[in-house]
């Protein structure tokens, strides 16, 4: 079977498709033939660096991936032969305090596949039966692998972190990114009123057409003045953001007193001014968030089936077409999620 490996890090060069040994599938694991992935920005930092990530090479790529099961322990219940599933990609160990909470994100021996351990770029796979759930049945394999990091991600910042209400106004920076689109999708579906920036005048053409309630460019426009003018002063109840310190004093000042902030990245760097006789005089919230657990999981791909939520697909890649795959996640021009088709033989 195919697979696309990580063989080094430093360019294209280090990504190969290759043949692989067909998985062996362990009592509790379920085959799955993979039909369809996507791209994360984690499988560009794998390319590039890897480094703070522990992983031995080589080491097959991938965290989103949706397929059909094909063989499975007889005595299963949870998930049976032929069905259509998503793969949640975090390996927990199940028994550290946090996992035993229900919070398995925040186990202490986590392991992503495609980043830690082998992961989901390949034909087949054999995985715990745990980290698979059924696909929403009005979803593609593309758009159901999608729901895997970006989506959950985005679900864990908005409804459990931040809690936002339908009320609430929330400001998403950066809406051609994955995580702030899957953002600005989600808050919207529960009624929030959605303010979002971009440097670039389509990809907010693009959102505005999505539902965004207003929409900044952050190239022309000061985002922090400008939300008080949408918002007669008062500012936004919640800020989504990824990309730290190039938009950090924006994002505090962006904030209504008692506004909560939310950030899962730190592209731009990771040491903005803490700004903190803003965040105790005005008692703001900063919560820190990255992906989610398995529970939030089951929530997201349920409220997607019953609310018909399709993220957007912004293009599709053979397998063997992985390094142009790679390079339109990496273009200034893209905006959803860049999917890898893997058609496996039957």
């Amino acid at each position: 079977m195919k697979a696309v490996f990580i063989t080094g890090h430093g360019g294209n060069e280090v990504i190969n498709v290759g043949e692989c040994e067909y998985p062996q599938r362990r009592p509790g694991e379920a085959l799955v033939r993979i039909e369809a992935g996507t791209l994360n920005q984690v499988d560009l930092y794998m390319r590039n660096s890897g480094a703070g990530i522990t992983h031995q090479l080589p080491l097959i790529m991938g965290l989103d991936g949706a397929g059909v099961v094909e063989k499975i322990d007889a005595d299963e219940t949870r998930i049976s032969a032929g069905q259509r599933v998503v793969v949640f990609p975090g390996m927990s160990c199940g028994r550290c305090e946090f996992c035993r909470r229900g919070d398995d994100v925040l186990c202490t021996a986590m392991k992503l596949m495609g980043e830690h351990c082998d992961g989901t770029f390949a034909q087949w796979i054999s995985v715990p039966v745990e980290n698979l759930f059924p696909m929403p049945k009005h979803l593609d394999f593309v758009q159901a692998a999608a729901m895997g990091v970006n989506y959950l991600t985005a679900w864990r910042m908005l409804f459990t972190r931040a809690q936002l209400k339908p009320w609430e106004t929330v400001l998403v920076f950066g809406v051609g990114g994955g995580v702030s689109l899957a953002a600005m999708h989600l808050a919207k579906s529960i009624g929030a009123r959605v303010i979002v920036t971009s440097r670039e005048e389509g990809k907010l053409e693009k959102a505005r057409n999505m539902g965004a309630n207003e929409t900044i460019n952050s190239q022309t426009h000061d985002v922090a003045k400008t939300v008080m003018a949408l918002t007669e002063g008062r500012g936004v109840d919640v800020v989504v953001e990824n990309v730290g310190e190039a938009v950090w004093s924006s994002a505090m000042k962006s904030l209504v007193r008692g506004g909560r902030l939310v950030t899962c990245g730190a592209t731009s760097g990771d040491q903005p001014p803490a700004d903190l006789k803003r965040i105790f005089i005005r008692q703001l919230q900063i919560i820190g968030s990255t992906s989610g657990n398995s529970s939030e999981f089951k929530q997201l791909l349920a409220y997607a089936e019953r609310h018909k939520i399709i993220p957007m697909i912004d293009s599709v890649f053979s397998l063997d077409d992985i390094h142009q795959a790679l390079d339109r996640l990496e273009s200034d021009g893209r905006m959803g999620k860049v999917g890898l088709a893997l058609k496996p033989p039957k």
